[in-house]
């Protein structure tokens, strides 16, 4: 900003030198002696007189006279001083002022017309503002911002990290901006930055996935579910992920995992949440779709897979639903309540034995490898949900160690009231 306005008072001073200077030089003027005029006219007159002497001596004749005469009066005007010549000049100070200060209006109205006042203006207005934009984006303290406002924070946030170097939070809160301002590019060269410098803020690998998913790529959502999966391995319960984990899963089609996913963000909400019927209605459209295609869980042979035998209560072989779903599944023994691995029967009868690993995994990254202990689960569900409900029966293990188990008996022995 500073060398911007050393250049431009600069440029106005070489511009008043080029007009004003010239006026200014000083003219050389050939120093005369005192009554130097005098001198020469009476030389001219003294001329005359010896002219007219030779014409009447007849010395000369007439027209030599007259050219004579001429010559003498050329010679004196040449030899005359210039004093009264140059007073009729002028004051060459009042010429340079009025160059000057034409120059001055000249470059003040060309300004106002084509420069960049009003972008300046703003922008010391954005960085003014910035602890304020901050406060409201970030702490949803007083009225959200407008678009005019957000573009402002972003054109501040660049200043403050031209100046001060990296800075995470500033690089993390330009790509939320530049979310905002659907300006993709840059939000993710900004969370790019704050990655760098911080690979591991949960943060910032969320806002990136929503980044990814907008792009809508089948590359950017895959790179989007690792960075969720890396999240929900240090925040198990974290539900932003869980939420975004679930759309990924609805656009791929992949209905069980999408359904599971939203299942798990449902019974975290209240009824009265304004979500709560637009994620039930989802969740609707989910098992329509389950019913048409015919999806059901993957059953895989996997190495390291825990073979899970069920059996049922004889006190409840009676109180079975009918057509009733058997949902086998494990999930941590602490954290997220999504589940790590899952098989859905629709057709059993006990004993069954299932293997549940991570190819059952119900969100892509999200598995039985990324828990070290971990609780089985065997339900039969009366409404196709693997959320329990009323009248349904199930049955848990305790808590197990993962990788000592290999195999398991789990039993179906309580009535859900």
């Amino acid at each position: 900003m500073i060398l911007m306005w050393a250049c431009f008072a600069l440029l106005t001073l070489v511009a008043l030198g080029f007009v004003m200077l010239p006026f200014l030089k000083k003219e050389r003027v050939q120093t005369i002696t005192h009554n130097a005029n005098a001198e020469l006219i009476s030389i001219y007159e003294q001329r005359l007189v010896d002219l007219q002497t030779d014409l009447d001596n007849q010395r000369i004749d007439g027209v030599s006279h007259a050219e004579s005469i001429v010559e003498l009066k050329r010679r004196l005007l040449n030899e005359l001083s210039p004093e009264k010549s140059l007073n009729s000049k002028g004051n060459n100070r009042i010429f340079a002022l009025t160059g000057g200060a034409f120059v001055l209006a000249l470059t003040g109205v060309f300004y106002g017309l084509t420069g960049s006042q009003q972008q300046i203006s703003a922008w010391h207005d954005a960085m003014d503002n910035l602890a304020d934009y901050g406060e409201r984006a970030v702490m949803q303290k007083g009225e959200p911002l407008s678009q005019n406002e957000l573009q402002a924070f972003a054109l501040a946030l660049r200043t403050k990290l031209s100046r001060s170097g990296d800075d995470e939070v500033a690089w993390m809160l330009l790509g939320r901006v530049a979310m905002s301002l659907n300006e993709f590019d840059m939000a993710q060269q900004s969370f790019d930055k704050a990655l760098r410098m911080n690979p591991d803020n949960m943060q910032v690998l969320i806002s990136y996935s929503q980044v990814l998913l907008l792009e809508g790529s089948e590359a950017n959502m895959t790179r989007a579910a690792g960075m969720l999966s890396k999240v929900l391995k240090v925040e198990p319960t974290n539900l932003d992920a869980i939420s975004l984990l679930a759309l990924i899963a609805y656009e791929r089609k992949d209905w069980p995992q999408a359904k599971a996913a939203f299942e798990v963000l449902l019974a975290s909400m209240e009824k009265n949440d304004s979500r709560y019927s637009m994620i039930s209605e989802r969740i609707s459209d989910i098992e329509q779709q389950m019913q048409t295609e015919g999806s059901v869980m993957p059953v895989t042979n996997t190495t390291g897979a825990i073979a899970v035998t069920v059996d049922i209560a004889k006190e409840l072989i009676d109180k079975q639903p009918k057509d009733g779903i058997l949902f086998i599944f494990a999930k941590a023994a602490s954290g997220s309540p999504m589940p790590l691995a899952a098989v859905k029967l629709a057709k059993y009868s006990f004993p069954i034995t299932v293997e549940l690993s991570d190819s059952s995994a119900m969100v892509a990254g999200l598995n039985l490898s990324s828990a070290e202990n971990i609780i089985i689960s065997a339900r039969i569900s009366i409404d196709d949900s693997v959320m329990p409900s009323s009248g349904e029966l199930e049955g848990h293990s305790q808590s197990l160690k993962r990788e000592s188990v290999s195999d398991y008996q789990l039993q179906i022995d309580t009535l859900i009231p």
